[in-house]
C-alpha cells in the first residue's frame, strides 16, 4: 500500500490552484498572459518497462504553459498608450542595457524626455527618416526634444512637397481692368488681395500682402507689400509699387505661365535696403481664371518659428509624433515589434516582462507593426489580460474538488493500514 498517489495528487492540485490564483490576481493587469498547469502521470520504472497491469504512482506537473492568445483591446485617454493586436512584443531596454519584451503598452515620459513604462524601462524604436519614409537603423530608446530647435526661413524648408510659397487661387475672368493706377492705399486700383505670414532666419514673422490686378484679357499682374511696405523697399512706394510677377491664362481658364520664383530680391521692410529673401520660390500651380468668384484654395509656405513641445502620441502605424507650439508636427521614431518561434520558451520576469532564453531562441522576426506576421497597433488603447475570469473560477472549483478527492485517498489508505495493524 502507498500514500504516493494521493500525496502527488495533493501537490499537483495545490500547484494548479497557485496557477489559477495567479491568473485571477492578474485578470485586470494590462498585457498579462494567463498560464495553465499541464499534468503528466507517473509510473515506476522497470528493466523491461511497466507491465500492462501496473498501477501508476501518481501525477506530476510537467510544465506551466503560458497562454499567448490575444486579449481584448480597451480605449484610454492617454496618447502614449498603445496596444498590439496580433503577434509581437514591444522592445524595452533595462537599466543593465539588456533588451526585454512586453505586451503592456502603458507608456509615459520621464524627466529626461525618454518614453518609459511604469518600471522606468525605455521603449525602443527606430529613428524616423523622412527620405526613407519610415524607421531606419537599429532600435534605440526614444527621446523627445523639449523644443523644435532653430527656426526655418521661408524658402529654406527643404521639403519635397513644399518649398517657398505655394499659392492656388481663382481669378474671376469677368472682372475688368481697374481704371486707376496701382496704389496699395486705393482698393479700387486692384481687383483682389490676400496675405500670409513669412518668416526670416530668426523666426520673426512678417506679413506678405499680395495684390492681383487685371492688366488685359487673360493677363494679371501681381504686386506685393511686406509689413505694409513695397517688396523692393526704398526702390518702390505704396503709390508706385513694383510688379512682383505676371500671370497669363488660356481661353479655357487654365494658366499658361507658371512663375517658378521671384528672381529679384525681396527687401527687408525693417531697414528698407537689406535683402530679406533672395529668389523666393513661389509656386502658382493650380491657379485658374474662371468666370467665378475669387477664391484661395491653397496658400502655404515652408518657414516657421521655433516652438516648444506641446504634445506627443502614436499613430496606428507605430510612428511617434511630436507637436509643437508653432503648429508644426514631426515624426520622431517608429516602433519595431519582435516575435519568437517558441513563445513558451520565454522566461517571465514579472512586471509584464519576458526575456529570451535558449528555449525561445533569439527573435526570429523584427519589423514595423503590420509587416509580415507581426500584429498591428492601436494608439490610445491597451490590451487587457487574456484571463477568462469565469473559466478560472470554474477551474478553481474543479481543482478544489480534486484536492478533496486526493485527500480522501490518503484517508482511505490510512484506514486500510490501521485495519492491518489491528489484526491479531
Amino acid at each position: 500500500m502507498s500514500f504516493q498517489q494521493g500525496l502527488s495528487g495533493l501537490n499537483a492540485t495545490s500547484k494548479n490552484l497557485e496557477v489559477i490564483g495567479n491568473n485571477i490576481a492578474n485578470a485586470n493587469t494590462f498585457g498579462a498572459k494567463g498560464s495553465r498547469a499541464e499534468f503528466a502521470d507517473l509510473y515506476a520504472g522497470a528493466l523491461n518497462g511497466a507491465s500492462g497491469s501496473a498501477a501508476g504512482i501518481g501525477v506530476s506537473i510537467s510544465s506551466i504553459a503560458q497562454q499567448f492568445n490575444q486579449g481584448n483591446l480597451t480605449t484610454t485617454s492617454n496618447p502614449l498608450d498603445i496596444a498590439i493586436n496580433g503577434r509581437g512584443f514591444f522592445q524595452l531596454q533595462a537599466s543593465t542595457g539588456e533588451t526585454v519584451y512586453s505586451r503592456n503598452g502603458q507608456f509615459k515620459l520621464n524627466r529626461d524626455g525618454f518614453v518609459v513604462n511604469g518600471e522606468g524601462l525605455k521603449l525602443l524604436a527606430q529613428k524616423w527618416d523622412d527620405a526613407a519614409g519610415g524607421g531606419v537603423g537599429d532600435a534605440a530608446p526614444i527621446q523627445l526634444q523639449s523644443g523644435l530647435g532653430s527656426p526655418v526661413k521661408t524658402g529654406q524648408g527643404g521639403t519635397t512637397a513644399l518649398q517657398g510659397v505655394q499659392m492656388s487661387l481663382n481669378l474671376d475672368a469677368r472682372k475688368a481692368t481697374p481704371a486707376v493706377a496701382m496704389d496699395f492705399t486705393k482698393p479700387d486700383s486692384y481687383n483682389y488681395s490676400t496675405s500670409q505670414t513669412l518668416y526670416d532666419g530668426q523666426g520673426a514673422g512678417l506679413t506678405m500682402d499680395y495684390y492681383f490686378r487685371k492688366s488685359a484679357t487673360d493677363s494679371w499682374d501681381v504686386y506685393a507689400s511686406i509689413d505694409g511696405k513695397d517688396w523692393q523697399g526704398t526702390a518702390g512706394a505704396a503709390t508706385a509699387p513694383n510688379k512682383l510677377t505676371s500671370l497669363s491664362f488660356a481661353t479655357d481658364g487654365s494658366m499658361t505661365t507658371t512663375p517658378a520664383s521671384i528672381t529679384s530680391n525681396i527687401i527687408d521692410p525693417r531697414d528698407g535696403t537689406s535683402t530679406l529673401f533672395a529668389q523666393l520660390p513661389v509656386n502658382f500651380a493650380g491657379t485658374s481664371q474662371y468666370a467665378a468668384g475669387f477664391s484661395v484654395s491653397q496658400l502655404k509656405q515652408d518657414g516657421y518659428t521655433s516652438g516648444e513641445l506641446t504634445g506627443i502620441g502614436f499613430d496606428d502605424t507605430g510612428v511617434i509624433k511630436a507637436t509643437y507650439s508653432n503648429g508644426r508636427s514631426t515624426n520622431m521614431s517608429q516602433l519595431q515589434l519582435t516575435d519568437f518561434s517558441n513563445l513558451q520558451g520565454l522566461q517571465p520576469l514579472g512586471g509584464n516582462l519576458w526575456k529570451s532564453t535558449y528555449a525561445s531562441g533569439d527573435p526570429t522576426r523584427m519589423g514595423n507593426p503590420g509587416s509580415g506576421v507581426l500584429g498591428s497597433v492601436t494608439a490610445g488603447a491597451l490590451e487587457e489580460s487574456n484571463v477568462d475570469l469565469t473559466g478560472e473560477l470554474v477551474n478553481m472549483i474543479t481543482a478544489q474538488r480534486l484536492y478533496q478527492a486526493n485527500s480522501q485517498t490518503i484517508k482511505t489508505q490510512d484506514q486500510v493500514l490501521q485495519t492491518l495493524v489491528n489484526l491479531r
